[in-house]
């Protein structure tokens, strides 16, 4: 079992409940600055529709500030392949929360992130999905 986001979450996460509850509300300090952030999961949405991009979009709010991470969706089909199996919504968010940790970490305060597939795969590998 992994951990993201201080939640310990088993391999397989299904999609249960409201979109805007499948990760709770939390905070990231950056390591170069201190600062602290306060993050909340909104929804995520195909951004093929949307922005014309090849990605699945995250929208989180940062201090109340709105905060896109779009997931490469060829990151998203390289990992259905190698887990045997679809990627959840819930899933998902998981990897775009975690994405954007990482970033909030090294006080990359950009409104709009694009995760490239190799990130994707690194991320759930990262979080034990894959």
């Amino acid at each position: 079992m992994a951990v993201a986001n201080g939640n310990r979450i088993p391999s397989r996460i299904p999609n249960k409940g409201p979109m805007g509850e499948f990760i709770g509300p939390f905070d990231v300090s950056s390591k170069l600055t201190d600062e602290a952030y306060h993050v909340r999961f909104s929804h995520l949405w195909n951004g093929i529709a949307t922005r014309h991009s090849d990605t699945i979009d995250s929208k989180f709010f940062v201090d109340g500030q709105a905060v896109l991470v779009g997931l490469a969706h060829t990151g998203l089909r390289s990992l259905e392949s190698r887990m045997g199996r679809g990627v959840s919504d819930r899933e998902a968010s998981f990897i775009a929360a975690e994405y954007l940790r990482e970033r909030l970490e090294q006080a990359d305060e950009r409104r709009q992130f694009d995760v490239t597939s190799e990130d994707v795969v690194r991320l759930a590998e990262k979080l034990g999905l894959s």
